[in-house]
């Protein structure tokens, strides 16, 4: 349980400026582009974060990792709203991302360890969900607190949450008794990854963790300037609200297995990709309930495709599944940071539409080269 809500409060902390991008410009009078370096300079330091960290837990612990991370985390919360400059804002968010990874680097590892076989697979279907639930959370506390207080209380109120949630750890995380520290070197750590760079297959599967992400963020960071914006000129308390939407995210996981089970796990992932594009393309309209149909019907998509793509990668890897399943992480955070930002040149030159057309075509375009680079590899199998 307690680490269910250590990784709510960090999925939370991650996307909770989602909403107040737009507030962001205002206030501080910088380009949309530049704003969005509040989610992707982020995402950059949980990138490291998970690369270094992850290394470390392997040689010293879990849990003390998941603690470090909680405190490191709430503290860029509390310095934040005390600086004028945007610039110590984003460089505090690269921080805190870096901090933010002790816990998604150690959680996996540490159900693994400590959980009875029988359950893993219910504790780790229950620690996905409370990812997608932390970050709606997350985003929608921040909107609303922000449209009805300020931004700077909206952190504050973060910060004490982090607070609370560290409290409950530190009494309530059992402590590790089965870890058995790795006695491997980083660089045969560093070949394990090399390996896995080698299979084409994996590689395909690390291309769609990063094109899913770069679509599903890049709509989630750029349809609160939309929706601000004239016809629709909803408030960040309003925007807020579509976060909701990330509930479907709770139950896209357990469902995307159950349906995997019954007719098979690759058409399941491709029927959720294009789930994911149909959704998308509702944005487009001018109706902010089709809108809100659309970003449901999205979330439902992309946590299909998901959670079967990052399952595709352990069955996958042969050897170093461990190493395979931290590069499907890292890929996936590759999209968050190109999602929040890269596209930002997209959303000023070409607005909404541009975007929605490019964050439509990705993963459709991606998926049918997937499925002909398999068929083709199929066909040049001999037959025995």
């Amino acid at each position: 349980m307690s680490l269910g809500f250590a990784s709510m409060f960090i999925f939370g902390a991650m996307y909770s400026v989602q909403p107040i991008l737009p507030m962001f410009t205002e206030e501080f009078n910088v380009k949309v582009s530049y704003s969005s370096m509040a989610m992707s300079l982020t995402t950059c330091g949980l990138i490291i974060g998970l690369v270094v960290l992850g290394f470390f837990s392997d040689r010293i612990g879990r849990t003390i990792f998941v603690k470090i991370s909680l405190v490191g985390s709430l503290l860029p919360f509390i310095l934040m709203p005390l600086t004028e400059s945007f610039g110590w804002i984003i460089f505090l968010r690269f921080v805190q991302g870096f901090l933010l990874a002790g816990v998604p680097s150690t959680a996996l590892a540490y159900i693994s360890e400590e959980i009875n076989k029988k359950f893993i697979s219910v504790a780790t279907a229950l620690y996905i969900s409370c990812n997608a639930l932390g970050g709606m959370i997350g985003r929608v506390v921040t909107g609303y607190a922000t449209e009805h207080f300020s931004w700077e209380i909206a952190f504050y109120i973060l910060a004490a949450s982090g607070v609370f949630v560290f409290i409950l750890v530190l009494f309530a995380l059992p402590k590790s008794r089965n870890f058995q520290p790795q006695e491997a070197s980083f660089r045969e750590d560093f070949e394990g990854f090399t390996y896995h760079l080698k299979n084409p297959s994996l590689l395909l599967m690390f291309g769609l963790g990063i094109v899913l992400q770069l679509s599903f963020t890049g709509i989630w960071t750029y349809i609160p300037f939309h929706l601000t914006e004239e016809p629709f000129l909803l408030s960040i308390d309003a925007v807020s609200n579509l976060f909701f939407a990330y509930g479907l995210g709770v139950i896209g996981s357990p469902l995307a297995s159950w349906l995997a089970s019954k007719i098979g796990q690759r058409k399941v992932l491709i029927t959720g990709v294009f789930v994911l594009s149909v959704g998308v393309l509702f944005t487009m309209s001018s109706s902010v309930w089709i809108i809100v149909v659309g970003l449901c019907v999205a979330c439902l998509g992309f946590f299909t495709a998901h959670s079967l793509a990052a399952s595709s990668v352990s069955r996958e890897a042969n050897h170093h599944k461990g190493s395979a399943s931290s590069l499907y992480l890292v890929s996936y955070y590759i999209g968050v940071g190109a999602g929040s930002t890269l596209l930002g040149p997209i959303w000023e030159q070409l607005g909404w539409r541009g975007l929605v057309i490019l964050t439509t075509l990705a993963p459709t375009l991606y998926i049918l080269l997937v499925t002909l680079v398999r068929l083709r590899k199929t066909k040049k199998q001999p037959i025995v």
